[in-house]
């Protein structure tokens, strides 16, 4: 078997390799027909694995690298520990604003976070582990596979033979062709969490929720943080207001936003820096500039893992933005389903973990779960939080949708003032009714906040609905209930309000 080694080469990074791609592990001999061959590891390879086995399927799951994939390995784990610590130094340096006066000379130990981040990673290993997948009566395969027929694949010298697959091989960072970048040497987020010592100075190139993540979560952690994106703002796909907020919230740290950014040529330095040239509108009308840093992070967009599958010996097609899939998740071959990245535009694993429930109740169930009935939130993880669940006005526009948008400011309920926190719940309904069709929240707990709208659209609740729950006081989620209310509020029309009157009167 293959060894693999994660820098640092530290006791964490040996367990968290034992756990999720073993030295020792000798590949099972296939004994039969499989109802369900995975390939593909990560979050969707994995929910469809246990699933199909907890129900009594007969299951392989083909990894070529580390299970858990990308999220535990170097995407969703790893960055939110990183980003625990740095939300703790935010508290810490906005303390003062709450009468905590902290003493001057606190520091980030940033090998100490980098080890906690490790070990936190490790400890949930354990539940993607070979070892345990095992347990579960799965047999996990650990090498390259390829299609050899539209109902077998080949791994290791031996053939496995399916009756229905699922391809979930993920998805990886792409690469911008900007001259130089290559030479120069860059980070992508399979190497950022490598990190042992903090880089003075790094450049992010991509302003989008990674980006703008680590952008602000290095700036906190001691970096100066230099932010670039093509894009006229920040969070390029999300609601403008939002994004303004978060980029006052940048600047007021320190991260150095440019934005409309032409990058030019990356070159090296003979100190072994990076010099980035470029000409960024929004700054400098356009004109050159450069700056030299010790670290670059490309963070510019994510590109599917399908080479090597020989996918068409199985009469599957794809394209450059991954598997061609209808709204059942099966691909060209109908015995062969996509899930996850490699088959979708939404690259969430909470998206991932959906798709994969999909292809086991349509694989294995004759179901008919479709894709496009799921309602899809996501959060970017920086502080505060901006999150967002269904259509934005351009979506519902393009849709041909009027909408009516009712918005309420978090300092706008006690709970958010005396937080002294800015941001907002802004809720989209269709014109004339109290159907929720989107919505975007900006808070420290807008990642919690946005379930309750996700929940109320997935059971066809109305806004008006929302408006009879009752929330605790004094929590930030009473921005919903009062963006119900300001809904409520245009329902009393001067018809309504004329008969009100008149009842009010006659019960005198």
């Amino acid at each position: 078997m293959k060894q693999i080694i994660i820098q640092p080469d530290d006791k964490y990074n040996r367990e968290l390799v034992a756990n999720v791609h073993p030295t020792d592990h000798v590949n099972p001999t296939p004994d039969g027909r499989y109802n369900l061959v995975v390939i593909g590891g990560g979050s969707a390879g994995l929910v469809s694995a246990i699933g199909a086995a907890g129900v009594g399927a007969k299951v392989a799951l083909i990894e070529k690298h580390l299970l858990g994939g990308d999220c535990l390995n170097v995407g969703c784990v790893p960055s939110k520990a990183v980003i625990r610590a740095a939300k703790a130094v935010g508290e810490i340096r906005r303390a003062g604003e709450l009468g905590v006066h902290v003493p001057d000379g606190v520091t980030v130990d940033f090998g100490a976070v980098m080890e906690r981040m490790r070990r936190i990673r490790t400890e949930i290993s354990h539940h993607d582990s070979v070892a345990r997948l095992q347990k579960l009566g799965i047999d996990v395969f650990l090498g390259e596979a390829q299609f050899t027929g539209r109902n077998t694949i080949s791994i290791g010298g031996q053939t496995l033979e399916f009756s229905k697959a699922v391809i979930a091989t993920g998805s990886r960072a792409a690469f911008i062709p900007i001259p130089g970048l290559a030479e120069a040497g860059y980070l992508i987020n399979e190497t950022l969490f490598e990190l042992t010592e903090r880089p003075s100075t790094l450049a992010i190139i991509g302003a989008g929720p990674i980006g703008a993540e680590m952008a602000q979560a290095f700036q906190r952690l001691g970096s100066q943080v230099i932010l670039f994106d093509i894009l006229p703002q920040i969070l390029g796909r999300e609601d403008e207001e939002a994004a303004a907020i978060m980029q006052q919230q940048f600047e007021s740290e320190g991260i150095q936003i440019k934005l409309e950014a032409n990058i030019k040529q990356v070159t090296r330095t003979d100190s072994g820096q990076k010099k980035i040239t470029f000409a960024a509108k929004a700054d400098s009308n356009g004109q050159e500039q450069s700056v030299i840093v010790d670290q670059i992070l490309l963070a510019a967009g994510r590109i599917p893992n399908l080479e090597g599958l020989n996918l068409e010996a199985a009469g599957i097609e794809y394209t450059k933005k991954g598997l061609v899939v209808n709204d059942y998740l099966q691909t060209t071959n109908g015995d062969i389903y996509g899930a996850g990245d490699v088959a979708i535009p939404y690259q969430f694993t909470h998206t991932a973990d959906a798709t994969a429930r999909i292809v086991v109740r349509n694989a294995l169930f004759f179901g008919r779960a479709k894709l496009s009935a799921l309602t899809i939130p996501w959060v970017t993880y920086t502080d505060p939080e901006v999150a967002h669940v269904g259509l934005y006005p351009r979506d519902a526009a393009e849709k041909g949708i009027e909408i009516d948008t009712f918005t309420t400011q978090i300092g706008d309920v006690d709970r958010g003032r005396t937080d002294g926190e800015e941001g907002f719940v802004k809720i989209h309904v269709k014109k004339g009714t109290d159907k929720i069709v989107g919505a975007t929240i900006v808070s420290s707990h807008a990642g919690e906040l946005i379930s309750e709208v996700t929940t109320a659209m997935v059971a066809g609740a109305g806004l008006k609905t929302l408006s009879t729950v009752i929330h605790p006081y004094p929590t930030q989620a009473e921005a919903i209930k009062k963006t119900a209310d300001a809904f409520n509020r245009t329902r009393l029309t001067p018809t309504v309000a004329k008969l009100f009157d008149t009842i009010l009167r006659w019960r005198r």
